[in-house]
């Protein structure tokens, strides 16, 4: 998310991910990855929201892929969430640098 302010990040963040926090496949597979049932309630705390959404400016959110890479990853897929409704083609057309 090309986001660079910590509450409004987050507060979309946790719009975007409500529903999932909601299913049990979802909740039980962020379980076995080491958050609590206290992170998952509320729309997901902080240390939940962080840990799933990279959030910020491009370089930031290049920092998260290449760790995910450096840690074994030999691909990583981006859903990017944008400000509004519809498709998020101005943040695609940001975040496309992070393909090459």
């Amino acid at each position: 998310m090309l986001e660079r302010d910590p509450g409004r990040a987050r507060a979309a963040a946790r719009d975007f991910l409500g529903g999932f926090l909601a299913m049990d496949h979802y909740a039980r597979s962020l379980r076995r990855q080491g958050f609590t049932e206290e992170d998952l309630a509320g729309g997901g705390s902080d240390r939940l929201i962080d840990g799933v959404v990279a959030w910020g400016d491009v370089e930031t959110i290049g920092d998260r892929v290449r760790a995910h890479h450096q840690a074994g990853a030999d691909h990583v897929c981006l859903y990017v969430v944008g400000a509004g409704s519809g498709l998020p083609l101005p943040e695609w057309r940001e975040l496309a640098v992070l393909t090459r």
